[in-house]
């Protein structure tokens, strides 16, 4: 009898442990920043970094996705400061953009946004699409090119160039050894979503 309290107890101790010490650990932080964005920045507790969604002027919100299946939904008002674009609803879909807010991930206030500017590429390095049209008409062999398209795969698989390989920009350095050509002399061309 006494072994079978003891075990009780031991048992009702046990639970009792490991719900008190969760109870502070229910509510998971959230990632601050999309993928690409850690290639040059750091993650900060009160700044998400990532595409812009939408912008509902109705309830105030920015949707900022920071992952495959993670939306942060930022409250705003008419005090916030923009940086980059002249207005909000100027902002297009998709872009990269970083949001500082003040409160919590439950209830994040957007103090400013910022849209990234566009890389600077020296011209050299760049390709027209009308050279990108004669090299697909060519062909990657005849043309001696790997065109690679630097979307998430589900972009990719909605539709892409002709001859273009999917080499997500987020498992760059994961894949470059596999997928890139080991030849130095041969063109290698990346594209994205547009300028970024």
């Amino acid at each position: 009898m006494v072994n079978k309290r003891m075990r009780l107890f031991v048992l009702t101790s046990m639970i009792a442990m490991v719900l008190l010490g969760t109870a502070g650990l229910s509510f998971a932080e959230k990632p601050t920043v999309l993928a690409p964005c850690k290639q040059c920045h750091q993650p900060e507790k009160d700044l998400v970094r990532g595409t812009l969604v939408s912008v509902s002027e109705k309830f105030k919100t920015i949707n900022v996705q920071v992952g495959q299946k993670l939306v942060w939904i930022i409250n705003y008002g008419d005090d916030l400061k923009i940086t980059g674009a002249d207005k909000l609803l100027s902002v297009s879909k998709d872009k990269e953009i970083g949001i500082r807010f003040t409160g919590d991930e439950k209830k994040p206030y957007a103090v400013s946004l910022t849209v990234k500017p566009p890389a600077k590429v020296a011209p050299e390095k760049l390709v027209t699409a009308d050279e990108i049209s004669k090299l697909v008409a060519m062909g990657p062999e005849k043309g001696s090119y790997l065109l690679v398209d630097s979307r998430p795969k589900p972009r990719f698989n909605e539709g892409h160039i002709p001859h273009a390989v999917s080499l997500d920009n987020t498992k760059f350095d994961e894949l470059k050894d596999k997928m890139l050509p080991k030849e130095k002399d041969r063109l290698i061309i990346f594209y994205c979503g547009g300028v970024t």
